[in-house]
């Protein structure tokens, strides 16, 4: 039985593909048309999903559509009727794409994907909370899905069990966590639905100065997690701005124009809607804990991409283990959808082996073998040179030592917004400068934001406080005390955006300025080609850690194809870039002409 599930158009586009309950591909729309953030119909993700089954569209058993169209129209309706004639420009912009194709999602899956069979449409928050739970190695766990709203629901809690889950409590909107938080990032300046972790970034800069004014007049939140939303001081029901003239009166001014300065004001701000996140997510799985009586929880939803909550949870010692789905936004959908079909409508059973989850590192995309990446390099005329596989991390960890920059193209691309060692920018995380070199040389980007660690599952805990695999990325531990430097006076009373120059570890370009590290553990069963370089790096250096970012520059999505990857490459300072067994020197290159080689890697691809 061959699965289809989609997710479109809100943000992060995307299809996956289920076989007999297993996942066979799965991709973000955004990977292929290199539009970030891409909203449309997952033309070329969808096509991908099927050559990587090698099945045609007329072998597929069901399609599934991650959320309702129409009770979500119902609830666009419902929200411009009850403000109206407030939101009339809002309502007009956004009719038209309802009624010309969202609406009619069948006749368009029918029409895209060449597809004349059952369609099958959850809600946004069950595929969400499938997305969490059918993954994840539990047979029994409790299940808290958060996110800005689906149809109606912006929160949801429950219960899954073998190959059955059932939710039984919700937050309806117009009051959302999430979009709490997206309001906080669009007043700061950053873009709503991509900076968002931005704001968790910055957050550590700052102090909670409007944390209480939050909790007094904008958020009442209960001590079981639920809360509502003082609607005075947002717009987004009515308008095309996320917050009112009211909440800027509260905060003190106009939301910060993008790209100008940050003020201390603004991390106070992010260290605020930080603190109340937080908080927030802490009392509902108590609270969930209390109700259910289950030892694990699974968690989706866009803000349980807020690895630095997940990780106070997990402190908190509420549940005996996490769970997180690694594409936990709408991408993350088309997953949910594909196995909510599966296992709650076909009653399919559900086997959990003990041996880990069933999303296999999520490297679920496209992978490009070295034959095929020489042929592509050949007919290009770029110069590479090729070395055996068993060369390779020996090779690469040395260019890491001697300060290189690399560009790691390998395998399976990622399923999800981090990069896990498939896609990846990787640098020698001893260096102090390294941070500051890669965000503003190459990345192009803002010289605040963090890097995170990849480290050696085994070792994990001689670097962070950490007792357990976090293989996505998504869960942030302190760095372990003794590996801190002892800080001057002058050193501790530095304030802000000034405290980041400070050297704060024996691994500073991962420890960000509150001693804290968004860590990935790597492990040999899933990722053994990575694996092997963390371990050649540790015996050249002593160090098992490498600074891991995705391999993208600001605004692009993570590179897909080995064309993707050369153009990022040639943009940036990185110094080399391997892919497979292929090395390709910055400095033997010839200059890149972009009019041109753009479209030819392109064609070549």
């Amino acid at each position: 039985m061959h699965v289809l599930g989609i997710s479109a158009f809100y943000h992060d586009s995307a299809a996956c593909l289920v076989q007999d309950g297993r996942i066979i591909a799965a991709a973000q729309e955004e990977r292929f048309t290199r539009k970030k953030h891409d909203d449309g119909f997952p033309v070329q993700a969808v096509r991908y999903c099927l050559r990587e089954a090698g099945i045609k569209a007329s072998d597929l058993s069901l399609v599934a559509f991650y959320e309702k169209p129409w009770l979500k129209f119902e609830r666009l309706l419902e929200t411009y009727l009850h403000f109206a004639p407030q939101g009339l420009r809002s309502f007009m912009l956004a009719m038209p794409l309802w009624l010309k194709r969202k609406l009619w999602m069948g006749d368009l899956i029918r029409d895209q994907v060449s597809y004349c069979g059952e369609l099958l449409y959850p809600e946004h928050h069950q595929s969400h909370a499938a997305s969490a739970f059918y993954p994840s190695p539990f047979h029994r766990a409790a299940i808290l899905t958060l996110d800005g709203v689906g149809e109606w629901t912006s929160t949801a809690w429950g219960v899954g069990c073998g190959n059955r889950i059932e939710l039984l409590r919700q937050v309806r909107f117009p009051h959302s966590l999430g979009l709490l938080y997206s309001a906080f990032t669009s007043y700061i300046g950053f873009k709503v639905n991509s900076g968002e972790y931005k704001v968790m970034g910055l957050a550590p800069y700052g102090e909670p100065k409007y944390a209480q004014i939050l909790l007094d007049q904008v958020i009442d939140l209960r001590e079981d997690g639920s809360f509502r939303l003082n609607m005075n001081y947002f717009n987004y029901c009515q308008g095309l701005t996320m917050t009112s003239a009211a909440f800027h009166d509260l905060f003190g001014g106009s939301p910060r124009k993008p790209e100008t300065k940050l003020t201390q004001r603004e991390m106070d701000l992010a260290r605020s809607i930080q603190d109340v996140t937080e908080e927030a997510m802490l009392r509902m799985a108590r609270h969930i804990r209390k109700e259910t009586g289950e030892r694990y929880l699974c968690l989706a939803g866009g803000v349980a991409l807020n690895c630095v909550a997940n990780g106070k949870i997990l402190a908190a010692r509420i549940f005996d283990d996490l769970w997180i789905q690694p594409a936990a936004s709408d991408a993350g959908g088309a997953l949910g959808a594909a196995l909510f079909a599966w296992y709650q409508v076909a009653a399919s059973p559900r086997r959990v082996d003990g041996c880990g989850d069933s999303q296999g590192g999520s490297f679920l995309g496209p992978a490009f073998s070295t034959d095929e990446i020489a042929e592509w390099a050949n007919a290009a005329g770029y110069h590479y040179e090729r070395h055996l596989p068993e060369e390779i991390s020996v090779l690469v960890a040395e260019l890491i030592e001697k300060g290189n920059v690399v560009g790691w193209f390998s395998g399976r691309m990622e399923f999800g917004p981090r990069a896990l060692g498939a896609r990846s920018i990787l640098a020698d995380p001893r260096n102090p400068t390294m941070q500051s070199v890669m965000n503003l040389k190459i990345k192009h980007r803002e010289s605040f934001r963090p890097f995170a660690p990849s480290v050696l599952e085994e070792d994990a805990e001689q670097y962070f406080e950490l007792d357990r695999p976090s293989p996505y990325m998504l869960l942030v531990a302190p760095v372990r005390s003794e590996r801190r430097n002892h800080l001057a006076a002058d050193q501790k009373n530095l304030f802000g955006i000034e405290s980041l120059k400070v050297v704060r570890s024996d691994i500073p370009a991962v420890t960000h300025v509150d001693y804290s590290a968004r860590v990935q553990t790597v492990n040999v069963r899933v990722n053994e080609r990575y694996h092997r370089l963390l371990e050649a790096f540790r015996e050249r250096t002593g160090c098992s850690v490498l600074i891991n970012t995705s391999f993208n520059v600001r605004g692009e999505p993570i590179v897909c194809t080995p064309a993707d990857a050369y153009l990022c490459f040639m943009r940036t300072e990185i110094d080399v870039l391997v892919m497979e067994d292929l090395v390709f020197y910055k400095d033997r290159q010839r200059a890149l002409v972009e009019t041109t080689d753009w479209k030819r890697l392109h064609e070549l691809d």
